[in-house]
């Protein structure tokens, strides 16, 4: 029986999108399915409201999986008309059809900032009864002190069972950060039969973007960096000259400045290309004027978006400050900071157990790339990214940050990687930078390589200007035990990321070479495909190692490994050098590996078609089964897979490095900031699973 949950509040601004975006994303992991209904949406279009639109980008949900009902000015109307049964039907009419389309469904009630509250309330939990659905309701912690929040809980809980809601949880949301432990002390367990969480205060979802700003007062953009999400951290209207309004610019502020003051234009942009000096999120120029010509050349490529108004400048200060902040998906970094607030602060087993909910076997690439995330959170480990001065590595660095995935190094020149992250609107705060050109920790990697590399010539002096590499010095610190993995090449060649790994972290006991898988993410199931990527022409003992690692890669990753060893011909059907190579290689896999299940020489039909499996191999354990799939040659792999991906519109996840001591994973040049993500998230779990061999750090 599909079934749903209520998420209200009794207070207003309480932060009631945050809670069901996190609540959605722990009943998505549990269950594998999940469905969203905003009844009544708080703007003019029902198919336009943001956190509907995130929801369906999120957990890759159809229009009718996640929705809205109604608009706050219909629901109005209804009520004041006394017509409140007519929106309770017709809600309880769309979650139905809802509820054919998804296992559980996350109900956000409803908002009508400025309405009755008693009015709200009687709507919610007449909803809750309509649609049989338990409920969450969500406090404002904001302002309160540890009994005062306790007591709003009191209230809460008392209102909604008056209601005769059937309550499930309550959050305390927005509560001062450092009173967090303080509050839930207050709040007694033993006065209650349902789970009580408190939330910090984010101030990432306290500061809107410039996009939220140039969106709810229309401005034109006239100039400037084409992005608008960087967050408004302050507002500053100048009301001085140029030179002593630089003295109270701040990082991330808005400047609000009107048309004709060219001082403080100039003074706002010089400030933005010089590295000691603030970058502020934006400018509005106000009044209807815009600048003289030459001064317009000036500020054309600024580094900040440049936006403009008919309005003055204190009238448009004060409409700046009403901005709220809203979660969407167009603020993925938002969305981070939600979500990794929410599995900080909230047992979601814990939470749901009370409910009976649906299970699923099916792994879509969404389900995959989600339990990547959990998976790396659950046992926290520390990843170097060399590559600081790229701005998409930045970007995934605050993401994986943001959704407390696991602890970052990231290398660069310390200035530089701040100028950029600054002119990126990238914010830093609990990532390590380390230079290697000035780190403490230099000398000591320059003398282990040295150690390790000395038959090869390399002294100490050669030692030192190696380790101002960036994948050097990263691998190194992965090699001492500084860093439990390395993600590198979005900006340099799979050879500057290897080379590294071969020369000192070598290969695990028994295994011949590194090779590397791809995820390929199936509608309904992931494969793994090796290799695909590094060895042009293993020879069947390598390709034998080259199978029993990605088997190893599968299992790491959740896929039961079957794995088939491809050819152009099945079973003893062909002969020749390349067929005879796959033979030989899978009688040496299952000499070394009795336990797996492998087949070979298969052609890929045989591999994963039932009906041609059981004419060409039958009474095959893998044949039109197989989950891991070796290819004899890179060419022949490597075609496939993008083969795969181009036609069928498969989510390729890789390359993923094997057969390394401890994990070192490689990046293509054309990155996304999701890939490097993901590829973290990977680096992290094979650190977890991983058996590597004791270096200086861990030996006794």
């Amino acid at each position: 029986m599909p079934q749903g949950i209520l998420v209200t509040t009794t207070t207003a601004g309480a932060g009631k999108s945050l809670v069901s975006l996190g609540l959605a994303d722990s009943l998505y992991r549990r269950s594998g399915t999940v469905g969203y209904f905003r009844p009544v949406v708080p703007g003019d279009d029902v198919e336009a409201d943001p956190m509907v639109l995130l929801m369906r980008e999120q957990f890759g949900l159809t229009a009718e999986q996640a929705r809205g009902g109604i608009t706050a000015a219909e629901a109005r109307s209804l009520m004041a008309e006394g017509r409140g049964d007519e929106l309770q039907e017709r809600c309880v009419e769309v979650y139905d059809r809802m509820a054919r389309e998804c296992g559980v469904v996350v109900v956000e009630g409803t908002d009508l900032t400025g309405a009755d509250a008693a009015a709200d309330l009687e709507l919610n939990a007449g909803l809750a009864l309509n649609l049989s659905t338990p409920v969450v309701a969500v406090v404002s912690g904001a302002g309160l002190g540890a009994q005062e929040a306790a007591d709003a809980v009191d209230l809460t809980r008392h209102a909604l069972a008056e209601a005769g809601a059937d309550l499930l949880a309550v959050m305390v949301n927005r509560a001062d950060a450092g009173r967090l432990d303080e509050i839930a002390e207050a709040i007694r367990p033993g006065r209650r039969s349902w789970p009580v969480y408190v939330l910090p205060e984010l101030p990432e979802l306290a500061h809107p973007s410039v996009a939220e700003v140039a969106a709810a007062l229309d401005l034109e953009q006239v100039a400037g960096r084409p992005t608008q999400d960087r967050d408004v951290t302050e507002v500053k209207a100048v009301s001085m000259e140029g030179g002593n309004f630089l003295e109270v610019l701040r990082e991330g502020a808005l400047v609000i400045v009107s048309g004709d003051r060219s001082d403080a234009i100039l003074a706002t942009l010089a400030s933005s290309l010089t590295p000691d000096f603030p970058t502020p999120s934006g400018m509005i120029l106000t009044n209807g004027i815009l600048p003289n010509a030459q001064l317009q050349r000036l500020y054309q490529d600024a580094a900040f978006p440049v936006l403009a108004t008919d309005d003055d400048t204190f009238g448009t200060a004060a409409d700046v400050s009403r901005v709220r902040s809203e979660l969407s998906s167009a603020q993925p970094r938002k969305t981070a900071a939600a979500l990794g607030t929410w599995h900080q602060r909230v047992d979601g087993d814990e939470l749901l157990q009370r409910i009976d909910l649906p299970r699923t076997d099916v792994v879509t690439p969404l389900r995959f790339l989600h339990d990547l995330i959990e998976r790396a959170r659950a046992d926290r480990r520390t990843v170097v990214l060399p590559e600081g001065e790229d701005a998409r590595v930045l970007r995934a660095a605050e993401i994986l940050q943001r959704r407390d995935v696991c602890d970052l190094v990231v290398l660069g020149g310390e200035a530089e990687v701040r100028e950029l992250a600054s002119r990126e609107g990238v914010d830093l705060t609990g990532i390590t930078l380390v230079d290697p050109a000035t780190s403490e920790d230099r000398e000591r990697y320059a003398a282990e390589y040295r150690r390790l590399r000395s038959h090869k010539g390399v002294d100490l002096e050669r030692a030192r200007e190696v380790m101002l590499e960036g994948a050097y010095y990263g691998t190194m610190m992965v090699h001492l035990g500084d860093a439990d993995g390395m993600v590198s090449g979005a900006a340099h060649t799979t050879a500057n990321t290897i080379r590294p790994a071969l020369e000192f972290v070598k290969t695990k006991p028994g295994v011949s070479i590194v090779s590397s898988v791809f995820f390929m993410l199936l509608p309904d199931r992931a494969l793994v495909y090796g290799d695909c990527a590094v060895n042009p022409d293993p020879d069947a003992r390598q390709l034998a190692d080259i199978a029993a690692a990605s088997a190893e890669t599968a299992a790491q990753f959740g896929v039961d490994p079957r794995v088939a060893m491809l050819s152009y011909s099945t079973g003893a059907s062909g002969s020749g050098d390349a067929v005879d190579k796959v033979r030989a290689a899978t009688e040496l896999v299952r000499a070394a590996h009795p336990e797996l299940k492998v087949e070979g020489p298969l052609q890929y039909d045989a591999a994963v078609n039932a009906s041609v499996a059981a004419s060409k191999m039958p009474g095959s354990e893998v044949a039109g089964q197989a989950t891991v799939f070796v290819f004899p040659d890179l060419n022949t792999g490597n075609n496939t897979y993008k083969a795969v991906q181009q036609s069928s519109g498969a989510v390729a996840v890789g390359p993923v490095l094997q057969g390394l001591n401890r994990p070192v994973n490689d990046l293509s040049r054309g990155t996304t900031v999701e890939d490097i993500v993901n590829t973290v998230a990977i680096t992290v779990i094979q650190a977890q699973t991983g058996s590597p061999q004791p270096t200086p750090k861990d030996a006794p």
